[in-house]
């Protein structure tokens, strides 16, 4: 299996509002930055949709290491929330629908096909990935508007 890193980030502006994500793919010495932005959404979307965007560039299943500064994303993943969340009919402890569960559906697919391993960065801080996924999301953003 091919390892692969993949740095990710999402934006929004306005929450919900418009919303952007960003990810890098590294492998092998080759790196691959891709962007894309969407109209009211939410910050936690974009956050799950860069870690998928960025799976959907895999051509074949590999080991992938995650680096995202959402804890929302890692937490998931790392606390096995979303094993629950499938368990019991996409609700949460409370009962409450699970957010996003569109998303989280596609990614839990996208698990199932690739070996995750998910690692939280701080945000805004020191990680050059994570700022460059940070600044390829608002990017994406400012972007977007220009084109409404």
């Amino acid at each position: 299996m091919k390892k692969v890193t993949l740095y990710t980030d999402g934006a929004c502006s306005g929450n919900p509002g418009v919303g952007g994500w960003g990810a890098v793919l590294m492998f092998n010495g080759h790196e691959k930055r891709i962007s894309g932005a969407e109209n009211a959404t939410t910050n936690n979307r974009m956050e799950v949709k860069a870690v998928i965007e960025g799976l959907n560039c895999l051509k074949e299943a590999c080991e992938v290491d995650v680096y995202s500064d959402s804890a929302y994303t890692v937490n998931a993943f790392d606390k096995g929330w979303i094993h629950d969340w499938e368990r019991f009919g996409w609700k949460k402890s409370d009962n409450k629908p699970v957010l996003n569960a569109d998303l989280w559906k596609e990614l839990l697919l996208l698990s199932q096909k690739h070996k995750l391993n998910f690692i939280k960065v701080k945000g805004h801080a020191d990680n050059e990935y994570n700022n460059i996924c940070d600044k390829l999301a608002t990017d994406a953003v400012k972007n977007f508007k220009s084109e409404l």
